[in-house]
């Protein structure tokens, strides 16, 4: 008998794949269907880490911006081996934080987002961005301290399958190695993160700006699955507008400093995210 008898269903009975199912927040268990012995994690990531805001001074020669947060750990299009019947375990990592305005202020790291298995054991572990800070300044100086946001660290533990054949939920025959829907459109990829951006040193040392009442706009947040999405935009120089916040994983822009009536917000991190089906492969 062939394999692809087999998977069209005469004589051995095969099992087409199940519909993509995405998970955003929080920790549950699913089960294996019965047939199936691959799970597809089409994308799954850690939380982005949060930013900081601007800090402005009284006579300290210069003011300070917001280091972007750091991007989350992810997978994209990775094919594991599971047991039919087996209980799978996720949790997913939420966003961090924004840290404050001022002069001794950091945002919160992501979450870890990681998936487990009662027979597989562990899958995977994403962890999540580091939040970016801003640390040891004073009103009349010195101006602060900014540092960008970690990379998430990716640890892959489940047994990866890449190579063979599988029935799609339209019931075409394909090889495992044409699953590319993912965010980096690469079959089998995962990776760390990446650090948040942080603009250059001028004088006083990077994310500051150099002179009293100086304008300084914010850092933008890492860019999260291998630079496909994009991080939270810094607030711009010159307009009163918050950094914004990550998505998919992705790290918060940090706030800036002397707009108007004073500085800037940073903004959150992305939330983690798992999306999967699974697969009957031979």
């Amino acid at each position: 008998m062939t394999h692809y008898s087999l998977l069209i269903g005469s004589s051995g009975g095969g099992f087409a794949a199940t519909s993509f199912v995405e998970l955003t927040s929080g920790s549950s268990t699913f089960n294996v269907p019965t047939g199936y012995n691959a799970i597809h994690i089409q994308y799954a990531i850690g939380g982005g880490g949060g930013s900081v805001g601007g800090a402005d001074y009284d006579k300290a020669g210069g003011e300070s911006s917001g280091a972007g947060g750091g991007s989350g750990a992810y997978v994209s299009d990775k094919i594991f081996s599971v047991t039919a019947g087996e209980t799978l375990s996720y949790s997913i990592g939420s966003g961090g934080s924004a840290g404050g305005i001022g002069f001794n202020t950091t945002g919160n790291s992501g979450g870890t987002t990681t998936l487990s298995g009662s027979t597989s054991g562990s899958l995977f572990s994403l962890t999540g961005g580091g939040g970016s800070s801003g640390t040891s300044g004073g009103v009349q100086g010195p101006v602060r301290t900014n540092t960008a946001g970690t990379a998430g660290t990716a640890t892959i533990d489940g047994t990866a399958i890449t190579s063979g054949i599988f029935s799609d939920s339209d019931n075409s025959i394909k090889n495992v190695t044409s699953n590319t829907s993912g965010p980096t459109s690469v079959f089998n990829d995962s990776g760390n993160g990446a650090a948040g951006n942080i603009s250059g040193n001028v004088g006083q040392g990077p994310g500051n700006c150099n002179g009293d009442n100086c304008q300084i706009g914010g850092s933008n947040g890492a860019d999260s699955y291998d630079g496909n999405i994009s991080g939270g935009a810094g607030s711009p120089v010159g307009t009163f507008t918050n950094g914004s916040a990550g998505t998919r994983g992705s790290g918060g822009g940090g706030g800036g400093a002397q707009y108007g009536p004073g500085s800037t917000l940073g903004g959150a991190g992305g939330s983690g995210e798992i999306k999967y089906r699974f697969l009957q492969v031979i």
